[in-house]
């Protein structure tokens, strides 16, 4: 259930209520009795948890011997060839 955000016409209080999406539209200011408008808020962030998100859970682990970037022969500069500079 997401969150509205509303503003009074008269007052200009601002609140906020948790509702569920097919809940109608609060219309009255719970401070002044007036009328309210819906605000469209910016919504919430995403928050992803656990491994798998970010470029170090990917990366290979790279040794001396190893090639880079898929090629066949080892980098004289993995970095470079990897697009880690």
């Amino acid at each position: 259930m997401p969150t509205y955000e509303y503003e009074c016409k008269d007052c200009g209080n601002r609140f906020e209520k948790f509702q569920k999406m097919s809940d109608s539209p609060i219309e009255v200011c719970p401070k002044c009795g007036g009328n309210v408008k819906r605000i469209i808020g910016t919504g919430g962030g995403i928050i992803f948890k656990g491994s798998g998100f970010y470029k170090n859970d990917y990366a290979k682990k790279l040794s001396d011997s190893s090639s880079c970037c898929g090629l066949d022969n080892p980098c004289d500069n993995p970095k470079r060839c990897c697009g880690e500079e």
